[in-house]
């Protein structure tokens, strides 16, 4: 069974988003199981590394720091297109920041935190020697930054995954 349903918790949670998308019909279900079942063969393929949380308590911790954060960059942002395009308070700017993340799902999840804030995005991440590329919106001074980034959401990532 296992073979042919390698994810089941996938595969039906596939089919239950293709027939919220669609409109129910026999063929619909037909058609999502069919997708769900060969991204279910396709995810199994990729064999991604297992997933150990050493610290769930960092966790909660890093979800109500995001979240925080997430609020607070929405107002930052909103304040900036308020005050217009020619505000001389606002200085778009790349940075590049130094990780010392090692596991590979701290920079996924470091990844998935910055592009969910609100004027910053990921732009390149070199694995080799942990730089990263950022854009940020509204960029007054890059060592903050990577004190941001690295007292804020690093420690956490790190007591989380290494």
């Amino acid at each position: 069974m296992r073979r042919y349903f390698p994810h089941p918790i996938l595969f039906v949670g596939l089919i239950f988003m293709w027939l919220i998308l669609t409109r129910f019909s026999l063929g619909n279900l037909i058609l999502g199981a069919a997708i769900s079942m060969v991204a279910s063969w396709v995810v199994s393929r990729l064999r991604p590394k297992r997933v150990v949380v050493y610290s769930p308590l960092a966790v909660v911790k890093l979800f109500f720091i995001v979240g925080y954060d997430i609020m607070m960059s929405n107002l930052a942002v909103a304040m900036v297109i308020l005050r217009g395009p020619a505000s001389p308070e606002r200085t778009p700017g790349f940075i590049q920041l130094q990780l010392k993340l090692r596991d590979r799902n701290g920079p996924a999840a470091l990844a998935v935190i910055i592009t969910a804030t609100p004027g910053t995005a990921w732009i390149e991440h070199d694995p080799e020697d942990g730089r990263l590329l950022l854009h940020i919106l509204d960029l007054k001074e890059e060592d903050d930054w990577q004190k941001l980034i690295q007292n804020r959401y690093e420690k956490l990532l790190m007591e989380i995954f290494e």
